[in-house]
């Protein structure tokens, strides 16, 4: 799955595909409506290859979660039940999907956040169960290059 070309907009709500840039900012689609508009470089603008959930070991990308989630609930969103939880039952969710979860740096609202993205994106069906193919390419390759220093 790549997520380069998905974008969040902090003070704007949902998600937005990256239509093209122009020489101030780009030109984005909201997945949810489908409304096109402009933004600006002023603007804090963040890829979800770029986002990534903290654990105790080393930040998580959110393609890999998004991934886990996506094989957990077997391809389908994620219920009502799980997004209306209590900060407790949140938690206790996303440590099926994120055993290392940072509870002190991650807060109830970023993984709810996450939820609705989750959600959000495979309705579109920009979700599968393979994180994004640059992501695994480099650790494939460092991973190679170590052993062959060994």
């Amino acid at each position: 799955m790549d997520l380069s070309k998905i974008l969040t907009i902090s003070g704007k709500p949902g998600l937005y595909a990256l239509i093209s840039r122009t020489k101030t900012g780009a030109v984005v689609e909201s997945l949810i409506d489908g409304k096109r508009m402009p933004v600006f470089q002023s603007d804090k603008i963040s890829s979800l290859n770029e986002i990534s959930m903290f654990t105790t070991d080393e930040d998580y990308p959110l393609c890999k979660v998004f991934s886990n989630i996506y094989i957990k609930e077997n391809h389908q969103p994620i219920s009502d039940d799980v997004k209306n939880a209590p900060k407790a039952g949140l938690f206790a969710y996303f440590g099926e999907v994120l055993p290392n979860i940072d509870t002190d740096r991650v807060h109830a609202s970023d993984i709810k956040k996450a939820i609705n993205w989750y959600n959000l994106l495979l309705s579109k069906d920009m979700i599968d169960d393979k994180a994004d193919a640059d992501t695994e390419s480099e650790e494939n390759g460092n991973s190679e290059t170590t052993e062959e220093n060994k």
